[in-house]
């Protein structure tokens, strides 16, 4: 990666990239550089995409939630069904974080390196449970996987208020209520290498919905506008999900929320 590569510019190209592997080794690639100093940003810039949005593999075929297939932990394929399903959502979540780099010009610096350094730890995500889901006899595809999560991303694509309000902080901050429950399953099931590695997607998610947090607190402070009202508008407007407990409430909290809004899950 060359010095005069742009770091907006190279998001979207990642983005674009369809083979999950080169999607994973784009966003070190990306990282690593910045990391090094050999790209700069450009906010300013007026971006487009050259393919479809996002660049995904022919499989998994995608169906509505509800017909995606129950996951048993009583056998191997049971578990990788739910190892599959969290390896979608995380490449999912790669895809998202490229999103946010590239489609919202005119926010500080640091936004664009926060979504960088998610991207990057989504891809590690994907790249753990890929490599598991491995050792149980299965590959990324070999199931289907639902859309719910990239919907919200299309639906936000005009402004990057409601992307950070409908994105992290209520979309992605459902994995911090969702990954207790599943990892005391999976360890419950035998299987300890699953368990360790939702231990890590824990830890780094609430860093995650911390980013998200922090700009939606930003965004609303910029517009003068009250976070709490304004969240409630904006998942009427959107038509975000009903969120629904029980709730990871020292997690959240980790992750930014304020207590106001603690208040209203208990």
């Amino acid at each position: 990666m060359e010095r005069s590569i742009e770091l907006r510019a190279c998001a979207l190209h990642c983005l674009l990239e369809t083979d999950p592997a080169a999607k994973a080794a784009g966003v070190a690639a990306m990282a690593r550089a910045h990391a090094q100093g050999a790209v700069r940003i450009d906010s300013a810039a007026s971006l487009g995409p050259s393919g479809p949005v996002p660049g995904r593999p022919a499989r998994p075929e995608l169906v509505p939630p509800r017909l995606v297939g129950r996951r048993s932990m009583v056998t191997v394929e049971g578990r990788a069904m739910l190892v599959h399903a969290l390896a979608h959502i995380e490449f999912n979540a790669i895809n998202l974080a490229l999103d946010a780099v590239w489609r919202f010009p005119g926010m500080p610096d640091d936004y664009y390196t926060d979504w960088l350094r998610v991207a990057h730890e989504e891809s590690l995500h994907f790249l753990m449970l890929d490599a598991h889901l491995a050792t149980l006899g299965y590959r990324y595809g070999d199931f289907t996987g639902h859309d719910s999560l990239w919907e919200m991303v299309g639906k936000t694509s005009g402004d990057v208020l409601a992307r950070m309000a409908l994105v992290p902080r209520t979309m992605e901050a459902r994995g911090l209520d969702a990954i207790p429950p599943l990892r005391a399953k999976l360890a419950q099931a035998g299987d300890a290498a699953a368990a360790a590695i939702l231990d890590r997607l824990l830890a780094d998610e609430v860093g995650h919905v911390e980013i998200g947090n922090r700009w939606y607190f930003y965004l609303c402070a910029e517009r003068g506008l009250d976070p709490l009202p304004t969240y409630d508008e904006l998942t009427v407007r959107y038509k975000a999900p009903v969120l629904k407990g029980p709730f990871n409430l020292e997690a959240r909290r980790q992750a930014g929320f304020s207590e106001a809004e603690l208040r209203r899950y208990t």
